[in-house]
Protein backbone atom coordinates (compact mmCIF):
# COMPACT_ATOMS: atom_id res chain seq x y z
CA UNK A 1 0.00 0.00 0.00
CA UNK A 2 1.30 3.30 -0.37
CA UNK A 3 2.31 5.52 1.62
CA UNK A 4 0.94 9.21 1.56
CA UNK A 5 4.38 10.99 1.40
CA UNK A 6 5.15 8.46 -1.53
CA UNK A 7 2.14 9.52 -3.41
CA UNK A 8 3.36 13.52 -2.62
CA UNK A 9 6.64 12.61 -3.31
CA UNK A 10 4.85 11.31 -7.03
CA UNK A 11 2.71 14.35 -7.53
CA UNK A 12 5.67 16.74 -7.07
CA UNK A 13 7.77 14.96 -9.87
CA UNK A 14 4.56 15.89 -11.80
CA UNK A 15 3.83 19.71 -10.78
CA UNK A 16 8.19 19.97 -11.74
CA UNK A 17 7.17 18.28 -14.84
CA UNK A 18 4.43 20.30 -15.85
CA UNK A 19 5.93 23.78 -14.44
CA UNK A 20 8.76 22.76 -16.93
CA UNK A 21 6.36 22.89 -20.00
CA UNK A 22 6.88 26.24 -22.18
CA UNK A 23 3.92 27.99 -23.72
CA UNK A 24 2.40 25.49 -26.12
CA UNK A 25 1.70 25.96 -29.93
CA UNK A 26 1.13 22.77 -31.37
CA UNK A 27 -2.47 20.86 -30.32
CA UNK A 28 -0.12 17.31 -29.70
CA UNK A 29 1.75 19.97 -26.61
CA UNK A 30 -1.16 20.62 -25.39
CA UNK A 31 -3.05 17.41 -25.34
CA UNK A 32 0.19 16.34 -23.71
CA UNK A 33 0.05 19.02 -21.01
CA UNK A 34 -3.73 18.27 -20.59
CA UNK A 35 -3.26 14.80 -20.34
CA UNK A 36 -0.49 15.35 -17.49
CA UNK A 37 -2.71 18.24 -15.71
CA UNK A 38 -5.87 15.71 -15.47
CA UNK A 39 -3.23 13.10 -13.86
CA UNK A 40 -1.87 15.46 -11.84
CA UNK A 41 -5.84 16.20 -10.63
CA UNK A 42 -6.21 12.37 -9.91
CA UNK A 43 -3.35 11.95 -8.02
CA UNK A 44 -4.63 14.77 -5.58
CA UNK A 45 -7.88 13.18 -5.42
CA UNK A 46 -6.04 9.86 -4.43
CA UNK A 47 -4.35 11.52 -1.87
CA UNK A 48 -6.56 13.53 -0.41
CA UNK A 49 -9.24 10.35 0.12
CA UNK A 50 -6.01 8.38 1.91
CA UNK A 51 -5.68 11.42 3.81
CA UNK A 52 -9.36 11.15 5.12
CA UNK A 53 -9.55 6.94 5.11
CA UNK A 54 -6.07 6.63 6.51
CA UNK A 55 -6.50 4.84 10.22
CA UNK A 56 -6.24 8.29 11.83
CA UNK A 57 -8.33 10.43 9.74
CA UNK A 58 -11.33 12.58 9.83
CA UNK A 59 -13.47 11.63 12.38
CA UNK A 60 -16.93 13.27 12.15
CA UNK A 61 -16.97 16.04 14.27
CA UNK A 62 -19.74 15.89 17.32
CA UNK A 63 -20.77 19.12 17.87
CA UNK A 64 -23.60 17.89 20.93
CA UNK A 65 -20.62 18.07 23.63
CA UNK A 66 -17.84 20.03 24.23
CA UNK A 67 -14.11 18.79 25.57
CA UNK A 68 -13.79 18.48 29.38
CA UNK A 69 -13.19 21.72 31.08
CA UNK A 70 -10.24 21.69 33.36
CA UNK A 71 -11.13 24.39 36.12
CA UNK A 72 -7.75 24.44 37.71
CA UNK A 73 -4.75 24.32 34.95
CA UNK A 74 -1.85 21.27 35.98
CA UNK A 75 1.17 22.43 37.65
CA UNK A 76 3.95 22.07 35.90
CA UNK A 77 6.80 20.05 37.25
CA UNK A 78 9.14 21.86 34.42
CA UNK A 79 11.52 24.58 35.60
CA UNK A 80 12.49 27.24 32.89
CA UNK A 81 15.84 28.14 34.64
CA UNK A 82 18.66 26.47 35.70
CA UNK A 83 18.70 27.54 39.81
CA UNK A 84 20.18 30.40 41.38
CA UNK A 85 23.85 30.11 43.00
CA UNK A 86 23.16 28.38 46.40
CA UNK A 87 25.73 28.03 49.67
CA UNK A 88 26.97 24.90 48.77
CA UNK A 89 24.95 23.36 45.58
CA UNK A 90 24.04 19.53 45.74
CA UNK A 91 26.16 17.18 44.08
CA UNK A 92 23.13 15.78 42.16
CA UNK A 93 22.41 18.37 39.18
CA UNK A 94 19.04 19.76 39.19
CA UNK A 95 16.56 19.36 37.17
CA UNK A 96 17.34 20.63 33.65
CA UNK A 97 15.62 23.64 32.16
CA UNK A 98 13.25 23.30 29.46
CA UNK A 99 10.90 26.00 27.82
CA UNK A 100 10.43 26.61 24.07
CA UNK A 101 11.19 29.99 23.66
CA UNK A 102 11.03 30.82 20.12
CA UNK A 103 10.65 33.92 17.73
CA UNK A 104 8.53 34.32 14.45
CA UNK A 105 11.05 35.90 11.64
CA UNK A 106 8.31 36.91 9.26
CA UNK A 107 9.32 37.24 5.60
CA UNK A 108 6.37 38.55 3.81
CA UNK A 109 6.57 42.36 2.94
CA UNK A 110 10.36 42.20 4.90
CA UNK A 111 8.92 42.61 7.98
CA UNK A 112 11.73 40.94 9.77
CA UNK A 113 14.18 39.57 7.04
CA UNK A 114 15.57 40.17 4.68
CA UNK A 115 14.98 44.02 5.59
CA UNK A 116 14.85 44.91 2.00
CA UNK A 117 14.41 42.92 -1.31
CA UNK A 118 17.29 44.38 -3.11
CA UNK A 119 20.07 43.19 -0.32
CA UNK A 120 22.39 41.15 -1.98
CA UNK A 121 23.10 37.62 -0.51
CA UNK A 122 26.07 38.62 1.63
CA UNK A 123 24.23 41.02 3.52
CA UNK A 124 21.03 39.07 3.88
CA UNK A 125 23.58 36.68 5.63
CA UNK A 126 24.99 38.94 7.68
CA UNK A 127 21.53 39.17 8.66
CA UNK A 128 20.55 36.33 9.05
CA UNK A 129 24.24 35.83 11.60
CA UNK A 130 22.98 39.40 13.54
CA UNK A 131 19.38 37.65 13.95
CA UNK A 132 20.94 34.22 15.53
CA UNK A 133 23.39 35.59 17.66
CA UNK A 134 20.53 37.74 19.50
CA UNK A 135 18.91 34.70 19.67
CA UNK A 136 21.13 32.92 21.69
CA UNK A 137 22.31 35.68 23.56
CA UNK A 138 18.96 36.34 24.90
CA UNK A 139 18.74 32.72 25.69
CA UNK A 140 15.88 31.25 22.95
CA UNK A 141 15.76 28.11 21.63
CA UNK A 142 14.26 27.79 18.14
CA UNK A 143 13.56 30.03 15.11
CA UNK A 144 9.84 29.88 13.27
CA UNK A 145 11.14 30.97 9.71
CA UNK A 146 8.76 31.78 7.39
CA UNK A 147 9.58 30.00 4.09
CA UNK A 148 6.65 30.12 2.03
CA UNK A 149 5.33 33.74 2.37
CA UNK A 150 2.91 33.14 -0.59
CA UNK A 151 3.05 30.51 -2.48
CA UNK A 152 6.82 30.78 -3.51
CA UNK A 153 10.05 29.87 -1.66
CA UNK A 154 12.93 31.60 0.04
CA UNK A 155 14.87 28.21 -1.18
CA UNK A 156 15.92 26.95 -4.25
CA UNK A 157 12.30 24.54 -5.14
CA UNK A 158 11.00 22.89 -8.36
CA UNK A 159 7.58 23.43 -7.50
CA UNK A 160 7.30 27.18 -7.15
CA UNK A 161 9.24 30.13 -7.57
CA UNK A 162 11.55 32.29 -5.49
CA UNK A 163 10.12 34.93 -3.01
CA UNK A 164 9.83 38.67 -4.09
CA UNK A 165 10.59 39.38 -0.56
CA UNK A 166 14.06 37.73 -0.78
CA UNK A 167 15.20 39.21 -4.42
CA UNK A 168 12.78 41.86 -4.94
CA UNK A 169 11.42 39.69 -8.05
CA UNK A 170 9.49 36.54 -7.87
CA UNK A 171 11.40 34.09 -9.17
CA UNK A 172 14.62 35.79 -9.25
CA UNK A 173 17.23 33.59 -7.58
CA UNK A 174 19.39 35.35 -4.65
CA UNK A 175 22.97 37.23 -6.02
CA UNK A 176 25.79 35.35 -5.38
CA UNK A 177 23.70 32.24 -5.54
CA UNK A 178 23.24 30.80 -2.25
CA UNK A 179 20.29 28.51 -0.45
CA UNK A 180 18.98 30.72 2.42
CA UNK A 181 17.04 27.83 4.34
CA UNK A 182 20.32 26.01 4.25
CA UNK A 183 22.46 28.61 5.43
CA UNK A 184 20.04 29.28 7.94
CA UNK A 185 19.52 25.95 9.36
CA UNK A 186 23.04 25.01 9.71
CA UNK A 187 23.80 28.78 11.32
CA UNK A 188 20.81 27.80 14.18
CA UNK A 189 22.24 24.38 14.76
CA UNK A 190 25.47 25.57 14.72
CA UNK A 191 24.50 27.95 17.96
CA UNK A 192 22.11 25.05 19.68
CA UNK A 193 18.78 26.74 17.97
CA UNK A 194 15.74 24.37 16.69
CA UNK A 195 14.57 25.99 13.18
CA UNK A 196 11.24 25.53 12.11
CA UNK A 197 10.26 26.17 8.51
CA UNK A 198 6.51 28.26 8.56
CA UNK A 199 4.26 27.88 5.36
CA UNK A 200 1.14 29.89 4.56
CA UNK A 201 -1.21 26.55 3.78
CA UNK A 202 -3.08 28.60 1.43
CA UNK A 203 -1.94 32.19 0.30
CA UNK A 204 -0.97 32.86 -3.48
CA UNK A 205 -0.44 36.64 -3.35
CA UNK A 206 -0.18 39.34 -0.82
CA UNK A 207 -1.59 43.01 -0.80
CA UNK A 208 1.91 44.02 -1.13
CA UNK A 209 3.13 42.24 -3.94
CA UNK A 210 4.74 43.71 -6.85
CA UNK A 211 5.44 42.82 -10.48
CA UNK A 212 4.16 40.05 -12.26
CA UNK A 213 4.11 36.50 -11.03
CA UNK A 214 6.68 34.09 -11.91
CA UNK A 215 5.38 31.28 -14.79
CA UNK A 216 6.18 28.73 -12.14
CA UNK A 217 3.73 30.49 -9.75
CA UNK A 218 0.08 28.34 -8.98
CA UNK A 219 -1.52 31.40 -10.69
CA UNK A 220 -0.02 30.13 -13.93
CA UNK A 221 -0.20 26.55 -13.50
CA UNK A 222 -3.35 25.73 -11.77
CA UNK A 223 -5.07 28.93 -12.58
CA UNK A 224 -8.37 26.95 -11.83
CA UNK A 225 -7.73 26.53 -8.12
CA UNK A 226 -6.64 30.28 -7.65
CA UNK A 227 -9.57 32.89 -6.13
CA UNK A 228 -9.25 36.67 -6.48
CA UNK A 229 -10.16 38.21 -2.86
CA UNK A 230 -10.10 41.91 -2.58
CA UNK A 231 -6.69 42.53 -2.86
CA UNK A 232 -5.59 39.09 -2.24
CA UNK A 233 -5.06 35.95 -4.15
CA UNK A 234 -5.69 32.75 -2.62
CA UNK A 235 -5.87 28.92 -3.16
CA UNK A 236 -9.19 27.58 -3.06
CA UNK A 237 -9.14 25.00 -0.02
CA UNK A 238 -12.04 22.79 -1.98
CA UNK A 239 -9.74 22.17 -4.92
CA UNK A 240 -7.80 19.74 -4.41
CA UNK A 241 -4.91 20.12 -6.62
CA UNK A 242 -4.79 23.12 -4.04
CA UNK A 243 -4.34 20.72 -1.03
CA UNK A 244 -1.80 18.70 -2.95
CA UNK A 245 0.29 21.81 -3.70
CA UNK A 246 1.05 23.05 -0.09
CA UNK A 247 1.38 19.38 0.75
CA UNK A 248 3.74 18.61 -2.07
CA UNK A 249 5.74 21.73 -0.68
CA UNK A 250 6.08 20.83 2.86
CA UNK A 251 7.50 17.10 1.84
CA UNK A 252 10.03 18.54 -0.48
CA UNK A 253 11.48 20.48 2.33
CA UNK A 254 11.38 17.74 4.70
CA UNK A 255 13.22 15.42 2.55
CA UNK A 256 15.79 17.78 1.31
CA UNK A 257 16.31 20.17 4.83
CA UNK A 258 17.16 19.29 8.22
CA UNK A 259 13.92 21.31 9.96
CA UNK A 260 13.37 20.66 13.63
CA UNK A 261 9.10 21.63 13.16
CA UNK A 262 7.08 22.30 10.50
CA UNK A 263 5.17 25.08 11.37
CA UNK A 264 1.56 26.34 9.64
CA UNK A 265 -0.43 29.70 10.62
CA UNK A 266 -3.68 31.04 10.80
CA UNK A 267 -4.84 31.76 7.31
CA UNK A 268 -6.97 28.74 5.75
CA UNK A 269 -9.86 30.13 4.29
CA UNK A 270 -8.90 34.05 4.23
CA UNK A 271 -9.98 36.43 7.28
CA UNK A 272 -13.04 38.20 5.56
CA UNK A 273 -13.19 41.40 4.13
CA UNK A 274 -16.39 44.07 3.54
CA UNK A 275 -17.84 45.30 0.02
CA UNK A 276 -19.02 48.48 -0.81
CA UNK A 277 -22.29 48.25 1.32
CA UNK A 278 -20.14 47.10 4.64
CA UNK A 279 -21.45 43.51 4.58
CA UNK A 280 -18.70 40.60 4.46
CA UNK A 281 -17.65 38.99 1.24
CA UNK A 282 -18.38 35.28 0.65
CA UNK A 283 -15.37 33.37 -0.44
CA UNK A 284 -15.45 32.73 -4.27
CA UNK A 285 -15.66 28.93 -4.17
CA UNK A 286 -18.57 28.14 -5.89
CA UNK A 287 -17.05 26.38 -8.74
CA UNK A 288 -15.60 23.67 -6.02
CA UNK A 289 -18.73 23.24 -4.21
CA UNK A 290 -20.54 22.94 -6.61
CA UNK A 291 -18.25 19.71 -7.96
CA UNK A 292 -18.77 18.47 -3.94
CA UNK A 293 -22.41 18.31 -4.37
CA UNK A 294 -22.54 16.99 -7.91
CA UNK A 295 -20.43 14.10 -6.12
CA UNK A 296 -23.40 13.12 -3.54
CA UNK A 297 -21.95 15.81 -1.02
CA UNK A 298 -24.19 16.18 2.10
CA UNK A 299 -22.66 18.51 4.51
CA UNK A 300 -23.78 22.02 4.26
CA UNK A 301 -21.28 24.56 3.20
CA UNK A 302 -19.82 25.81 5.67
CA UNK A 303 -19.15 22.10 7.60
CA UNK A 304 -17.31 21.43 4.05
CA UNK A 305 -15.11 23.97 4.34
CA UNK A 306 -14.03 23.38 7.64
CA UNK A 307 -13.79 19.38 6.34
CA UNK A 308 -11.31 20.77 3.66
CA UNK A 309 -9.21 22.46 6.31
CA UNK A 310 -9.28 19.19 8.67
CA UNK A 311 -7.95 17.08 5.58
CA UNK A 312 -5.39 19.30 5.15
CA UNK A 313 -4.35 19.47 8.84
CA UNK A 314 -4.47 15.88 9.23
CA UNK A 315 -2.83 14.68 5.87
CA UNK A 316 0.50 17.42 7.12
CA UNK A 317 0.18 15.42 10.49
CA UNK A 318 0.57 12.74 8.14
CA UNK A 319 2.92 13.09 5.90
CA UNK A 320 5.53 14.53 8.34
CA UNK A 321 5.72 11.87 10.98
CA UNK A 322 5.62 9.56 7.70
CA UNK A 323 8.94 11.81 6.18
CA UNK A 324 10.53 12.31 9.44
CA UNK A 325 9.45 10.85 12.70
CA UNK A 326 11.22 13.47 14.97
CA UNK A 327 10.27 16.36 13.26
CA UNK A 328 7.61 18.43 14.94
CA UNK A 329 4.46 19.90 13.53
CA UNK A 330 3.23 23.18 15.07
CA UNK A 331 0.18 25.40 14.06
CA UNK A 332 -0.78 29.15 15.15
CA UNK A 333 -4.10 29.37 15.10
CA UNK A 334 -6.22 32.55 15.86
CA UNK A 335 -6.76 32.49 19.77
CA UNK A 336 -10.08 32.43 20.45
CA UNK A 337 -11.87 29.26 20.16
CA UNK A 338 -15.49 27.85 19.24
CA UNK A 339 -17.98 30.39 20.59
CA UNK A 340 -20.10 27.46 21.97
CA UNK A 341 -17.11 26.37 23.72
CA UNK A 342 -15.01 29.09 25.02
CA UNK A 343 -15.66 30.58 28.68
CA UNK A 344 -18.40 33.06 29.74
CA UNK A 345 -17.67 36.41 28.87
CA UNK A 346 -15.14 35.54 26.18
CA UNK A 347 -16.05 37.36 23.17
CA UNK A 348 -14.13 38.41 19.74
CA UNK A 349 -13.73 36.97 16.16
CA UNK A 350 -14.53 33.19 15.37
CA UNK A 351 -12.40 31.54 13.26
CA UNK A 352 -14.30 28.56 13.66
CA UNK A 353 -17.12 30.53 11.32
CA UNK A 354 -15.20 32.52 9.66
CA UNK A 355 -11.31 30.67 8.70
CA UNK A 356 -13.66 27.67 8.89
CA UNK A 357 -10.46 26.27 10.85
CA UNK A 358 -11.76 23.42 14.20
CA UNK A 359 -8.63 23.69 16.39
CA UNK A 360 -10.28 21.95 18.92
CA UNK A 361 -11.60 19.15 16.60
CA UNK A 362 -7.93 18.89 15.98
CA UNK A 363 -6.17 18.60 19.10
CA UNK A 364 -8.92 15.82 20.17
CA UNK A 365 -7.66 14.14 17.61
CA UNK A 366 -3.82 14.98 18.24
CA UNK A 367 -3.34 16.00 14.96
CA UNK A 368 -0.25 18.19 15.69
CA UNK A 369 2.72 18.16 17.87
CA UNK A 370 2.46 21.74 19.39
CA UNK A 371 -0.23 24.55 19.43
CA UNK A 372 0.61 28.32 19.10
CA UNK A 373 -2.35 30.17 19.85
CA UNK A 374 -2.13 33.70 19.23
CA UNK A 375 -2.83 35.37 22.35
CA UNK A 376 -2.46 38.79 21.08
CA UNK A 377 -4.19 40.59 23.76
CA UNK A 378 -3.28 42.20 27.48
CA UNK A 379 -4.05 40.12 30.65
CA UNK A 380 -6.30 42.61 31.94
CA UNK A 381 -8.74 42.67 28.85
CA UNK A 382 -11.60 40.78 30.27
CA UNK A 383 -13.42 39.85 26.79
CA UNK A 384 -10.25 38.02 25.36
CA UNK A 385 -8.53 37.29 28.74
CA UNK A 386 -5.62 36.30 28.36
CA UNK A 387 -4.48 33.94 31.17
CA UNK A 388 -8.25 32.59 30.57
CA UNK A 389 -7.75 31.79 27.01
CA UNK A 390 -4.69 30.17 27.65
CA UNK A 391 -6.61 27.94 30.24
CA UNK A 392 -9.40 27.08 28.38
CA UNK A 393 -6.49 25.82 25.21
CA UNK A 394 -4.98 23.81 27.96
CA UNK A 395 -8.58 22.25 28.90
CA UNK A 396 -8.79 21.06 25.23
CA UNK A 397 -5.75 19.62 25.18
CA UNK A 398 -7.00 15.96 25.90
CA UNK A 399 -4.22 14.65 23.67
CA UNK A 400 -1.45 16.17 25.73
CA UNK A 401 0.27 18.02 23.06
CA UNK A 402 2.67 21.31 23.69
CA UNK A 403 0.72 24.37 24.04
CA UNK A 404 3.09 27.10 23.39
CA UNK A 405 0.94 30.51 22.85
CA UNK A 406 2.24 33.07 20.95
CA UNK A 407 3.04 36.35 22.17
CA UNK A 408 2.12 39.78 20.59
CA UNK A 409 5.96 41.38 21.14
CA UNK A 410 5.64 43.78 18.63
CA UNK A 411 2.34 45.55 20.28
CA UNK A 412 5.71 47.55 22.03
CA UNK A 413 5.54 50.43 19.94
CA UNK A 414 6.02 54.24 19.38
CA UNK A 415 2.12 54.87 19.34
CA UNK A 416 -0.12 55.90 21.97
CA UNK A 417 -1.56 52.27 21.97
CA UNK A 418 1.82 50.78 22.51
CA UNK A 419 2.07 47.99 25.50
CA UNK A 420 4.76 48.07 28.23
CA UNK A 421 7.35 45.97 28.15
CA UNK A 422 5.97 44.68 31.65
CA UNK A 423 3.12 43.57 29.68
CA UNK A 424 4.78 40.63 28.18
CA UNK A 425 7.64 39.82 30.82
CA UNK A 426 3.78 39.31 33.12
CA UNK A 427 2.30 37.02 30.21
CA UNK A 428 5.40 34.93 30.78
CA UNK A 429 5.01 34.84 34.25
CA UNK A 430 1.39 33.86 34.12
CA UNK A 431 2.03 30.76 31.82
CA UNK A 432 4.47 29.57 33.77
CA UNK A 433 2.19 29.97 36.96
CA UNK A 434 -0.49 28.43 34.88
CA UNK A 435 1.88 25.30 34.28
CA UNK A 436 3.09 26.51 30.59
CA UNK A 437 6.00 25.71 28.81
CA UNK A 438 6.96 27.65 26.20
CA UNK A 439 5.98 30.59 23.62
CA UNK A 440 6.56 32.18 20.69
CA UNK A 441 6.98 36.15 20.10
CA UNK A 442 5.64 37.89 17.11
CA UNK A 443 7.79 38.99 16.02
CA UNK A 444 11.23 39.53 15.72
CA UNK A 445 11.43 43.19 14.66
CA UNK A 446 10.66 43.87 18.42
CA UNK A 447 13.32 41.86 19.91
CA UNK A 448 15.76 43.10 16.81
CA UNK A 449 15.06 46.86 17.71
CA UNK A 450 14.92 46.24 21.50
CA UNK A 451 11.39 48.15 22.06
CA UNK A 452 11.40 50.29 25.53
CA UNK A 453 14.12 47.50 26.44
CA UNK A 454 12.51 43.98 26.31
CA UNK A 455 15.20 42.62 24.64
CA UNK A 456 17.41 43.02 27.17
CA UNK A 457 14.65 42.14 30.07
CA UNK A 458 14.21 39.03 28.55
CA UNK A 459 17.76 37.74 28.88
CA UNK A 460 17.96 39.41 31.97
CA UNK A 461 14.74 38.99 33.95
CA UNK A 462 12.94 36.22 32.18
CA UNK A 463 15.40 33.69 30.50
CA UNK A 464 18.01 33.77 33.05
CA UNK A 465 19.67 30.51 31.81
CA UNK A 466 20.05 28.61 28.51
CA UNK A 467 17.20 25.98 28.25
CA UNK A 468 16.36 23.00 25.99
CA UNK A 469 12.99 22.37 24.36
CA UNK A 470 10.69 20.67 26.20
CA UNK A 471 11.06 16.85 24.79
CA UNK A 472 8.26 15.38 22.55
CA UNK A 473 8.18 11.74 23.26
CA UNK A 474 5.17 10.56 21.37
CA UNK A 475 7.43 11.15 18.20
CA UNK A 476 10.09 9.06 19.28
CA UNK A 477 10.24 7.56 22.65
CA UNK A 478 13.47 5.43 22.78
CA UNK A 479 16.57 5.25 25.08
CA UNK A 480 19.60 7.01 24.21
CA UNK A 481 22.99 5.47 25.25
CA UNK A 482 25.08 8.07 27.75
CA UNK A 483 28.08 9.93 26.40
CA UNK A 484 31.33 8.92 27.36
CA UNK A 485 33.45 11.19 28.74
CA UNK A 486 37.38 11.44 28.90
CA UNK A 487 39.61 14.24 29.77
CA UNK A 488 42.11 15.75 28.00
CA UNK A 489 45.71 15.96 29.81
CA UNK A 490 46.05 19.34 30.71
CA UNK A 491 42.30 19.24 32.19
CA UNK A 492 41.15 22.16 30.14
CA UNK A 493 39.12 20.03 27.67
CA UNK A 494 36.22 17.38 28.51
CA UNK A 495 35.96 15.17 24.85
CA UNK A 496 33.05 13.56 24.34
CA UNK A 497 31.91 10.00 22.52
CA UNK A 498 28.53 9.29 21.54
CA UNK A 499 27.21 5.95 21.34
CA UNK A 500 23.98 7.03 18.44
CA UNK A 501 25.60 10.33 17.00
CA UNK A 502 22.49 10.22 14.36
CA UNK A 503 19.76 10.17 16.77
CA UNK A 504 22.11 12.75 19.07
CA UNK A 505 20.68 16.69 18.08
CA UNK A 506 22.36 18.52 21.50
CA UNK A 507 24.85 17.95 24.56
CA UNK A 508 22.84 19.59 27.30
CA UNK A 509 26.25 20.30 30.16
CA UNK A 510 26.09 21.03 33.65
CA UNK A 511 29.27 22.67 35.11
CA UNK A 512 29.24 22.79 39.31
CA UNK A 513 31.14 25.52 40.88
CA UNK A 514 31.07 26.02 44.76
CA UNK A 515 28.40 28.08 44.22
CA UNK A 516 26.20 27.19 41.70
CA UNK A 517 25.36 24.71 38.93
CA UNK A 518 25.64 26.17 35.42
CA UNK A 519 23.70 24.96 32.48
CA UNK A 520 24.13 25.44 29.05
CA UNK A 521 23.22 23.65 25.63
CA UNK A 522 25.46 22.60 22.38
CA UNK A 523 25.28 20.54 19.52
CA UNK A 524 26.16 17.26 19.45
CA UNK A 525 28.42 17.17 16.85
CA UNK A 526 30.72 19.88 18.47
CA UNK A 527 32.22 16.62 20.50
CA UNK A 528 34.49 18.73 22.92
CA UNK A 529 33.24 20.99 26.19
CA UNK A 530 35.58 23.80 27.73
CA UNK A 531 36.11 22.76 31.41
CA UNK A 532 35.79 26.47 32.59
CA UNK A 533 32.43 27.52 33.90
CA UNK A 534 31.12 29.88 31.45
CA UNK A 535 30.09 33.57 33.08
CA UNK A 536 31.91 32.63 35.93
CA UNK A 537 35.68 33.09 37.28
CA UNK A 538 35.04 30.03 39.56
CA UNK A 539 36.62 26.80 39.57
CA UNK A 540 34.62 23.95 38.36
CA UNK A 541 34.38 21.24 40.19
CA UNK A 542 32.64 18.76 38.65
CA UNK A 543 30.98 18.27 35.09
CA UNK A 544 27.74 16.37 33.56
CA UNK A 545 26.58 15.65 30.12
CA UNK A 546 23.40 14.25 28.83
CA UNK A 547 23.33 13.40 25.05
CA UNK A 548 19.82 14.88 23.50
CA UNK A 549 17.76 13.14 21.36
CA UNK A 550 16.03 14.81 18.13
CA UNK A 551 13.31 14.47 20.16
CA UNK A 552 14.51 15.67 22.72
CA UNK A 553 14.68 12.97 24.91
CA UNK A 554 17.37 12.83 27.51
CA UNK A 555 20.25 10.12 27.78
CA UNK A 556 21.98 9.20 31.54
CA UNK A 557 24.34 11.87 32.54
CA UNK A 558 27.86 10.81 32.42
CA UNK A 559 29.80 12.51 34.94
CA UNK A 560 33.61 13.87 35.97
CA UNK A 561 35.05 15.17 38.65
CA UNK A 562 37.37 17.93 38.39
CA UNK A 563 40.57 18.60 40.93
Amino acid sequence: MFSLSALVKCFTSLTSLTSSFTTSTTSQQRASKTRRHTLQLTLASIVITLAACNSTGVKKPDTSTSAPVVATPPVSNIIANAPPPTQPPGKETPPTPREFRAVWVSTVANIDWPSRRDLNSDKQKAEVIAILDQAVQMKLNAIVLQVRPAADAIYPSAIEPWSEFLTGEQGRPPSPYYDPLQFWIEQAHARGLELHAWFNPFRARTAVSKGNAAKNHVSKTMPEAVKQYGDLSWMDPGEPAAMQQTLAVITDVLHRYDVDGIHIDDYFYPYPIKGANGAELDFPDENSWQKYLSTGGTMNRADWRRSNVNHLVSAINQVVHEEKSWVKFGISPFGIGRSDKIPAGITGFSQYDKLYADVEFWLANGWLDYLSPQLYWPINQAPQAFKVLHAYWQSQNVQQRHIWPGLYTSRIDNSDRSWSADEILNQIDALREQGGDGHVHFSLISLKQNRKNIAQRLGAEKYTSQALVPATPWLENTNIAPPQLTLSEDKKTLNVKLADPVNSRWLAIWRRTDHQWLFSVQPANKLSINTNAEASNAPVRQISVMAISRSGQESIKGNIQLP
